[in-house]
């Protein structure tokens, strides 16, 4: 009896000093980085119904973009008659201008040290290199008059010329004009009223036009056009 009672306390001590020498198992803390979250499917469902939501605004924003694109290509599609026609007019009082003694100060002959430079631009971006176009050719063309010794006054037609020659100072703007989203005969004959008086007052000799023509929803030539006199020869 008394060996069968020393040969459980043996027992016990060697099963108390096992549970002491065998730590319990260390679970590891997840890293920072690897923690996520999971959803459940509602959540998984809304989310793709949001997802399929954003691409209907995105596919109806898409067809009003369209549609503004079209209605302004057919405005300058039809507009383009006029335009035509308004050029032959003045190229045939031109002529009749070489030969006849007409009195008007839009036919005084007097030498150029002034030029105007009226830059034409729109008033919002998201437009390809069409604004872009503009400032850099009235950039390159008032470099030109500059090298050739003559004075260089700019006009700015437009939010994103104002604002570009606002930060550039040497340009020398005399005035500057907004167009809103829409353009009226009124902005044309306040801007044309501008150039008529600077060029009769003689504070300029020569009028250039700095403006985009139309080839394409793509693409579009930068044009520098002679304005506000007439020649007489």
């Amino acid at each position: 009896m008394a060996a069968l009672t020393q040969f459980s306390s043996k027992q016990a001590a060697f099963v108390g000093k096992a549970q002491i020498s065998c730590p319990a198992p260390v679970v590891a803390k997840p890293q920072r980085g690897s923690l996520q979250v999971t959803a459940g499917m509602k959540e998984v469902r809304d989310r793709i119904g949001s997802v399929k939501n954003t691409q209907k605004i995105t596919e109806a924003m898409k067809l009003v973009a369209a549609a503004k694109v079209r209605r302004a290509q057919d405005a300058v599609i039809n507009s383009r008659p006029f335009t035509e026609n308004l050029v032959k007019v003045l190229y045939g009082v031109n002529q009749r201008v070489r030969t006849e003694d007409v009195d008007s100060p839009l036919c005084e002959i007097r030498p150029v040290q002034t030029v105007q430079l009226v830059c034409m631009t729109g008033d919002r971006g998201l437009c390809g290199g069409y604004n872009n176009f503009i400032l850099k050719k009235t950039e390159q063309r008032f470099a030109e008059l500059t090298a050739l010794g003559l004075k260089v006054q700019v006009v700015a037609v437009g939010k994103k010329a104002q604002t570009y020659f606002k930060r550039r100072p040497k340009f020398n703007v005399v005035k500057e004009f907004g167009l809103g989203k829409s353009p009226t005969t009124r902005d044309a004959q306040a801007i044309s009223d501008q150039i008529f008086a600077s060029f009769v007052s003689k504070d300029v000799d020569k009028v250039e036009l700095v403006f985009t023509k139309f080839v394409s929803l793509v693409a579009s030539t930068p044009t520098v056009q002679t304005g506000a006199h007439l020649l007489k020869n």
